[in-house]
């Protein structure tokens, strides 16, 4: 069964086994630098993909750098394929998880300035009487609570099973029925906590009022408008990516062996979870949507309006977090795990982006913060 959701995207995963940590590393060594970093010493960020893959047992890590001239580096580390040794796809794209949920708040919010979806107003009052559970009422949940976490709605990501989903198909609500079977986690408004179903929800709502699927809405509103070659929403029944791509790997449980997850029915993720897309292609994102170039400035603003999540400095807004850099101020993106795939990164409000991957979610602290800490470096660099 799925452990505790992890705050940004998805699941996480624990016990890293160290002699396979190592074999992995050994195996990678050769292929750490990328054909365009042929300086004696790598820069900041391919030490720490380098990292990553030699130290924290990742099969492979990828990496696109923005700087405020717009100017993108791209890096890569470790191995695209453990079976046949092959180098990993620069740029390749990825399972991007909970990034998803960024472009799901997106289209919400659109519809908001739209005058379509209001964010006060009651989840009920677009799913009549779907909502309902022990401690659970769609009549006092609103649309502003969902896209922030503070719905109190149970996950139901945490309620299934990697290997018992991988190859089945799965109808939103069929997943909003999973989550209420669970009583409330909190009383709307009064604490924030990471749930998936809030997405699903919000992904109802979007095709409630548009009256049409909201893969197609999320298409022709954000894709297809800002130029998003590499970025899709999988079609029903599509297991495989589509374009050049590293092989992704997961362990279930956390202490088991590798294994190659890469082809998968990703329905489970949905609005929340769903999207294949690039690291260049999640920096235009975020770099486009922070730039006003998506949203009304209204809309935008209470997108920014954050309330604290976790420990960490990490806060959330809606569908956005924003997180301390070591360098002085904040970086704002979402970040995501699906099985075999994490993505973290995000954009400052100078202009600097960037996003990293790795083809198997983290199963320590330690690693997940390396990958955090890849994030700060190339942003900070």
């Amino acid at each position: 069964m799925r452990t505790q959701t992890r705050q940004q995207g998805g699941r996480r995963r624990r016990a890293v086994s160290a002699a396979t940590a190592v074999a992995i590393g050994a195996m990678t060594l050769g292929v750490l630098a990328p054909p365009a970093a042929s300086a004696a010493r790598p820069d900041a960020v391919q030490q720490s993909l380098n990292a990553l893959v030699r130290d924290d047992g990742m099969p492979a890590a990828l990496a696109s750098v923005q700087d405020r001239d717009g100017r993108t580096r791209t890096y890569t580390a470790g191995l695209g394929d453990l079976a046949t040794g092959s180098k990993v796809p620069r740029d390749g794209q990825v399972r991007i998880g909970s990034n998803t949920k960024a472009f799901t708040a997106v289209v919400v919010l659109q519809l908001v300035g739209e005058g379509k979806i209001g964010l006060d107003t009651m989840v009920d009052d677009y799913l009549p009487g779907l909502v309902r559970g022990e401690g659970i009422d769609g009549r006092h949940i609103t649309v502003r609570q969902l896209l922030q976490h503070t719905s109190g709605l149970p996950d139901y990501g945490v309620h299934v099973d990697d290997d018992e989903i991988r190859n089945r198909y799965l109808e939103p609500r069929e997943l909003l029925d999973i989550a209420l079977r669970y009583k409330a986690d909190a009383a709307p408004g009064e604490t924030w906590g990471y749930s998936n179903t809030n997405y699903v929800l919000a992904g109802l709502i979007v095709q409630k009022v548009t009256g049409r699927p909201l893969a197609e809405e999320m298409d022709r509103r954000i894709i297809k408008r800002i130029g998003l070659r590499h970025t899709y929403f999988p079609a029903p029944g599509e297991m495989t990516i589509r374009e050049p791509h590293p092989q992704g790997y997961h362990r279930n449980p956390a202490d088991g062996p590798l294994r190659d997850f890469t082809e998968m029915d990703p329905s489970w993720g949905w609005a929340a979870g769903q999207l294949i897309s690039t690291n260049s292609d999640l920096n235009r994102f975020f770099t486009a949507l922070l730039a006003g170039r998506l949203l009304p400035a209204a809309q935008l603003a209470e997108m920014r309006t954050t309330v604290p999540a976790g420990t960490s400095g990490l806060r959330y807004g809606l569908g956005l977090t924003s997180r301390p850099l070591s360098c002085g101020g904040v970086y704002w993106g979402h970040g995501g795990d699906i099985a075999g795939y994490e993505t973290r990164g995000g954009v400052t409000d100078d202009g600097r982006a960037a996003n990293v991957a790795v083809t198997s979610i983290p199963t320590g602290e330690a690693a997940t913060q390396h990958v955090k800490d890849a994030v700060d470096r190339a942003l900070c660099g």
